[in-house]
């Protein structure tokens, strides 16, 4: 993980939670990615000195630990970010190069990876949601939504089908 974009999720969970410090970042994010990655204080401080440079974040020493607390600078740059690239952004998608950076042959092989892993994700996220919840079933309806239009846009030959005279 980039050190800014480490930064950025710092910043995110003092946004969210106010006081943090390094080690719960740290567990939180091995938590986040299912253990396969835990940053080590190596990686974690210098994105925390950094936030702390750049008067994003303040740090206070409390019971033997640093614990670090967004500033008004870094909520709003926060907000700056999550405006920019909000789900709804049209950012590029580039799961392409990074197909061709970890040296897979086939873009299309990568993509499907990347779908079974975030369909795989989407359902364990959905089955922990209580099922009373609205909300919960607000997403399964979403979610079943979202693959079914997929599966008629790969039945069909994807978006540009017609347009290359394929899918008629």
């Amino acid at each position: 993980m980039p050190a800014r974009v480490l930064g950025l999720y710092s910043l995110a969970c003092m946004d969210r939670e106010g006081s943090v410090y390094g080690y719960q970042i740290s567990r939180r994010i091995a938590d986040r990615t299912e253990g396969a990655w835990r940053p080590s204080p190596g990686a974690i401080y210098p994105a925390l000195r950094v936030l702390v440079a750049r008067g994003l974040a303040r740090v206070a020493h409390r019971n033997r630990r640093l614990e670090y607390r967004i500033t008004a600078r870094g909520r709003a740059l926060l907000r700056e970010v999550r405006a920019r690239r909000s789900w709804r952004s049209s950012a590029p998608d580039l799961s392409v190069l990074w197909a061709e950076i970890v040296g897979v042959r086939d873009p299309g092989e990568f993509l499907l990876r990347r779908v079974q892993r975030a369909t795989a994700a989407l359902a364990d996220h959905v089955e922990r949601v209580p099922g009373s919840n609205e909300r919960g079933r607000a997403l399964r309806r979403k979610a079943l939504a979202e693959l079914a239009a997929a599966r008629r846009r790969l039945g069909s030959g994807g978006p540009n089908a017609r347009r290359a005279g394929r899918g008629r």
